[in-house]
């Protein structure tokens, strides 16, 4: 065989073991929707708190500013990092792997409407698509109930603050038991229910959407204590940024300024230390069980499925406008996988916010 012959062959084998690899890297998923037809769905991705960790002087109204920037954006749909209806079901039906708490208990609710979670989404679906332009205080109670005993409480309390105040007692499906839980919920600091769900009944929406996912957490592990301080110790290793951070985000809260407050943890610094906090650290971490590098797939497996939960809420809905409220530590991954997707873009919180 000649040496150019050889040297053919060579050529031939090394372009053949890369293409794959070329061709891979030369794909380029964000602009396959150039010059689509129709508009693009704007998602708007608002980083948040836990309020539950507000100091004692907070107070819901300090919110206000913030709700009206918001209302001005006028969302279609707004999603909360709580868990969706099929999942607690799911749940439910395999408590031994996920726990059987996994889900707030929705028997008082199954007790008032005689449905389960199944039943109550089948007929909270019927309902809606027959939903009346102005809807009778009677029919709000019944949708708050069937939205109870579906385990989606955000969007009972969205029908619970539509009604007038004189007609926020029981009747109508919607037991005493549930309407005390409805009182609660209004007294907890919560941002689905203090943000999002104010947000949807001023809009005049009927729910919000739970879109959380912890289904991917489950571990079989043999000592769950050395994992957890595994994942601590990993966490500490990253987190001087993030302390830094937090020491702003005290100063802010506790002045009352909650619009600065989501100003600031919107931001795109903000973002990158809450990443690096998370992930930098544990994936440098040395464990001869790998568990930081476990956390950090399962912390992937979450934000996956919630960003896929986020998109599936306005497929049938494209050039909608959508808001979700979740912890900013999603931010990142929720702003980088959702602008990959077709057909959407990517609203400036800031812009927003301004």
């Amino acid at each position: 065989m000649s040496s150019c012959s050889k040297r053919s062959k060579w050529v031939w084998a090394v372009t053949t073991a890369v293409l794959p690899f070329a061709v891979q890297a030369q794909v380029d998923l964000t602009s396959l929707d150039r010059d689509m037809a129709g508009p693009k769905s704007r998602v708007m991705v608002l980083g948040t708190v836990h309020l539950r960790g507000m100091p004692a002087s907070f107070n819901p109204s300090s919110l206000d500013g913030l709700l009206d920037k918001l209302a001005a954006y006028k969302p279609d749909i707004i999603t909360i990092e709580h868990e969706p209806p099929e999942e607690c079901d799911q749940a439910a039906r395999q408590a031994a792997k996920y726990g059987p708490d996994y889900c707030a208990s929705t028997e008082a609710a199954r007790t008032a409407t005689g449905l389960d979670i199944p039943g109550a989404l089948t007929e909270i679906d019927k309902t809606l698509k027959a939903w009346p332009a102005q809807a009778t205080p009677a029919q709000r109670r019944k949708l708050s109930a069937l939205f109870m005993a579906s385990s989606d409480r955000a969007s009972a309390y969205v029908q619970w603050l539509q009604l007038p105040q004189s007609e926020r007692h029981a009747g109508d499906t919607l037991s005493a038991p549930l309407v005390d839980t409805l009182e609660k919920l209004a007294r907890r600091n919560d941002e689905s229910y203090l943000i999002a769900a104010r947000l949807a009944a001023r809009l005049g929406q009927q729910r919000v959407y739970p879109v959380d996912n912890h289904t991917g957490d489950y571990l079989e592990l043999s000592d769950k204590k050395a994992f957890l301080a595994s994942i601590e110790a990993a966490w500490a290793s990253s987190s001087g940024e993030l302390k830094e951070g937090q020491k702003q985000e005290k100063a802010l809260a506790d002045a009352g300024d909650m619009l600065g407050l989501y100003r600031y943890i919107n931001t795109p610094e903000h973002s990158r230390i809450d990443a690096e906090a998370n992930v930098r650290g544990p994936m440098l971490a040395k464990s001869a069980e790998h568990y930081p590098q476990m956390w950090v797939a399962g912390w992937e497996i979450r934000n996956m499925r919630m960003v896929a939960n986020i998109r599936e809420t306005f497929r049938q809905q494209p050039g909608a406008r959508v808001l979700t409220v979740v912890g900013a530590a999603h931010k990142p991954w929720f702003d980088s996988w959702l602008g990959q997707l077709q057909g959407i873009e990517i609203v400036n919180v800031a812009d927003v916010l301004k």
